[in-house]
C-alpha cells in the first residue's frame, strides 16, 4: 500500500452491486474511509446488518472503515474521491443528481462500461456533457471480476484520464499487495474496450454454448479484438491500448469464464431462451445486451465493419437463431488478416 493511499480522505463509492461492493471493500481494506451507496434502502439496511452485500458478494465481509448509507448528500459530504460504479444506462442520471453536491476539489472517476443507450456516447463523454470538459476525472477497467476482488484475489487493471497526474494518483492508492494498477492517458480506448468486449463475450457464448468447441472460442477473441480495434481507431484511440489489460485482457476474460454475466447470456440464448427470459434468469444488469445494438449505431455511424458484433446484435433484436448466426460468419468471403 502507498503512503498516499494510507493518508488519503475518504472516498464515496456510488452504486452498492457487486463491482461497487467489491472496490468499496478493496478501499477500505488500504485503509481508506469508505461510504457506500446504493438507491435501494431496504437492500443497504440489510448489508449493514449483515456487514456484507449477500445478494450481489455473498460471504465478504465489510471492513470496519467500511460504511453504507442510502444518503447521497451523506455519501458524498466531505469525500475526496468519488467513485461510480453504475450500468452505463445510469449513470447520466446519476451524475445530474451528483452534479449539485461536488465541490472543485472532489475527484471523479467511473466504473461504469459501455456505450450510452441511443445517444452512442462513452461514460467519459457523458460526465463531460452533464458536468463539463472542467471537471477532471477517471475511468477504472480491465480484466477484473467482483467476486475474486472482493476475496482479495491477486488482479491488475487499468486506471485511465486524459490528466495523467489524477490517473498516477488514483492507480497509486488503488495498488496493495494484491492489486495492481496501472495508468493510461487514453480514456477513449479504454472505454471502448470496456463497451465491445461485453457484445463479444455474449458471441462467445453462443459459440460455447452450441458446442462449436475452443477453435471457434479463439477465433471468436482474436478477430473480435481486431473489431475492437478498429472500432476505436476509428474513434480516435491509440491502437496499442487494445493490447493491454483493458482490451485484450478483459476480452479474454469476459470470454471464457462464466462468472462473466454477459458470457452466461450467450450461453442462456444458445439454450433456447429468448433475451428476455435469458435476462430475468441472470437477475442483474446485463451490459452485452445493450451494448450490442450501440456498438450496431456507432460503427454504422462510423462506417466500420464488426462482423461478429452485427451477429449478436441480429441474434439478440431481430430474432436470428444463435446457430445460424454463427454459421453465416463461416460463409464470408476470404479476406487478409490484417483487415
Amino acid at each position: 500500500m502507498s503512503t498516499r493511499a494510507a493518508d488519503a480522505g475518504a472516498i464515496a463509492v456510488l452504486g452498492a452491486g457487486s463491482w461497487g461492493t467489491a472496490l468499496a471493500v478493496h478501499f477500505a481494506r488500504s485503509t481508506r474511509s469508505v461510504r457506500l451507496w446504493g438507491r435501494d434502502g431496504a437492500q443497504l439496511a440489510q448489508m449493514a446488518l449483515d456487514n456484507s452485500n449477500e445478494r450481489y458478494l455473498p460471504g465478504i465481509e465489510f471492513p470496519h472503515s467500511l460504511q453504507v448509507t442510502s444518503q447521497l448528500t451523506e455519501a458524498l459530504a466531505g469525500a475526496a474521491d468519488v467513485l461510480i460504479v453504475v450500468p452505463s444506462q445510469a449513470l447520466r442520471a446519476l451524475l445530474q443528481r451528483v452534479a449539485p453536491l461536488l465541490t472543485p476539489a472532489m475527484r471523479l472517476a467511473w466504473a461504469t462500461k459501455g456505450f450510452e443507450a441511443g445517444t452512442g456516447l462513452l461514460p467519459h463523454q457523458v460526465a463531460h456533457q452533464v458536468l463539463g470538459a472542467q471537471r477532471r476525472g477517471a475511468v477504472l477497467s480491465g480484466p477484473t471480476f467482483a467476486r475474486e476482488v472482493g476475496a482479495g484475489l491477486p488482479t491488475a487493471m487499468t486506471v485511465a484520464s486524459e490528466d495523467a497526474a489524477y490517473a498516477q494518483s488514483l492507480a497509486e492508492e488503488l495498488s496493495s499487495g494484491n492489486f495492481r494498477a496501472y495508468t493510461s492517458t487514453d480514456i477513449m480506448g479504454v472505454e471502448i474496450g470496456g463497451a465491445v468486449k461485453n457484445a463479444l463475450a455474449v458471441a462467445a457464448g453462443f459459440s460455447d454454448g452450441l458446442g462449436f468447441g475452443a477453435n471457434t472460442r479463439v477465433a471468436v477473441i482474436t478477430r473480435g479484438l481486431r473489431e475492437m480495434t478498429r472500432l476505436g481507431v476509428a474513434l480516435g484511440a491509440q491502437p496499442e491500448t487494445f493490447m493491454g489489460l483493458a482490451g485484450l485482457g478483459d476480452l479474454v476474460l469476459t470470454c471464457t469464464d462464466d462468472q462473466s454475466r454477459n458470457r452466461r447470456f450467450g450461453l442462456l440464448l444458445a439454450s433456447g431462451l429468448t433475451p428476455q427470459e435469458a435476462l430475468a434468469r441472470i437477475g442483474q444488469a446485463v451490459e452485452g445486451y445493450g451494448a450490442a445494438k450501440a456498438i450496431h449505431e456507432v460503427a454504422a455511424r462510423v462506417q466500420v465493419e464488426m462482423p461478429l458484433c452485427e451477429m449478436a446484435y441480429r441474434v439478440l433484436y431481430e430474432g436470428l437463431p444463435a446457430r445460424e448466426a454463427v454459421r453465416s460468419l463461416m460463409s464470408r468471403p476470404v479476406r487478409s488478416e490484417s483487415s
